[in-house]
């Protein structure tokens, strides 16, 4: 292992081609038998181009560091074009890669001593990673799930590469990382079953690290409070409301009477249930429908973001469709006040760069928050 600083520093990366791809088409994971769901509604791949931000942005402000990757699509085909000095691990790597392929992969890492392992995809991966290295070696995620519970990823790709290149030149502090993953068969029945399974060493700069989601549970009467505001004096006649996912955006629909999915995002148009769980695809037919449509938020816990976890659904597409203007951001005091800002990461940079800026963020019964929305990009 180099002495950090030095620019010959040696980092191990890998790339789940499937993380996320059941994302924009409304399901909540892609692991397992949601991945062949997610193709079969025609879910395309995000890893790679969040694969391709990364390292773009790491040339930048390294052009001469070390790589140890895998194969193929784990690796190789992305760190080639813009890295020379690149040693490709020793397996094979089919199609449809593995958990085994991450471990396997992580194992041979660790033996050639990588100051760092970067990973591209999401709490899956990172469980994988995590039980190969331990804290043996110090990890960092590109976000490309569709969750990402973890307190082990950057805000955006581009967030990444600076954090790596803060480690390297000793700018960048150690922190301890819970990695937690979700029951992904609960979430078939919208039902949250997170489970913390450790804690992993990484590194954090200028908070580009986002912390694991906050598995407390709100106050049911703060919620409340904030549904029968948003009922009484937000929601208008004639208008599509789009409700994404959470539990307080939840309570809203059950303020209007209707039974809203938990991790969906829903449809809503004079106070009517007109779509639920809907995907991108769906979601981009209904605006073609309605006129005058609005998008109604809540941020994640403590990570903060509005868009781009858990609901991808809402598609860059479909957000510049609607309209900044026409976004609704509901969250209970408790969770705003616990939040430095909000984060966006659509998977447009441009556009994470246009939702950048002060949102109103509705926190009680006629009480609201000015927030700052960051994107790290």
């Amino acid at each position: 292992m180099c002495e950090l600083g030095e620019s010959n520093a040696t980092i191990g990366f890998l790339v789940n081609p499937i993380a996320g791809i059941g994302g924009s088409v409304g399901l909540k994971g892609s692991d397992g038998d949601l991945y062949v769901e997610a193709v079969r509604r025609g879910g395309k791949p995000v890893a790679p181009e969040r694969a391709f931000r990364f390292l773009k942005k790491l040339k930048e402000y390294l052009d001469d560091l070390k790589f140890v990757v895998p194969p193929k699509h784990m690796g190789w085909e992305y760190v080639k074009e813009f890295f020379r000095s690149v040693k490709v691990l020793n397996i094979d790597v089919g199609e449809r890669t593995s958990r085994l392929d991450t471990m396997s992969s992580c194992k041979l890492m660790i033996k050639e001593h990588v100051d760092l392992i970067v990973f591209v995809g999401g709490d899956g991966t990172a469980r994988d990673i995590f039980d190969v290295v331990g804290v043996s070696t110090i990890i960092l995620g590109v976000p490309s799930g569709v969750k990402m519970y973890s307190g082990v990823f950057a805000s955006s790709p581009e967030a990444a590469a600076e954090i790596v290149t803060s480690y390297i030149n000793r700018n960048a502090h150690i922190e301890l990382g819970e990695i937690a993953d979700v029951d992904e068969g609960g979430l078939k029945d919208d039902v949250i079953k997170v489970k913390v399974y450790g804690i992993a060493k990484v590194p954090q700069h200028k908070e580009l690290l986002v912390p694991s989601k906050d598995f407390s549970i709100s106050s049911e009467v703060d919620k409340e409070e904030v549904a029968e505001y948003v009922v009484e004096n937000v929601i208008e006649p004639n208008t599509l409301y789009l409700l994404g996912p959470g539990s307080t955006t939840k309570a809203v629909a059950d303020k209007l009477g209707i039974n809203k999915t938990l991790l969906g995002v829903d449809a809503v148009y004079n106070r009517e249930l007109v779509g639920k769980d809907l995907n991108e695809k769906e979601i981009l037919e209904l605006l073609r429908t309605y006129e005058r449509v609005k998008i109604v938020l809540t941020p994640i816990g403590r990570q903060g973001f509005i868009f781009g976890r858990g609901n991808q659904q809402i598609s860059p597409t479909v957000v510049r469709a609607v309209g900044k203007s026409n976004m609704i951001v509901v969250a209970t005091r408790s969770k705003a006040l616990g939040l430095k800002f909000l984060r966006v990461d659509t998977g447009d940079p441009v556009l994470d760069k246009e939702l950048e800026g002060y949102i109103r963020v509705i926190v009680g019964y006629n009480e609201e928050m000015v927030m700052r929305v960051l994107s790290f990009t």
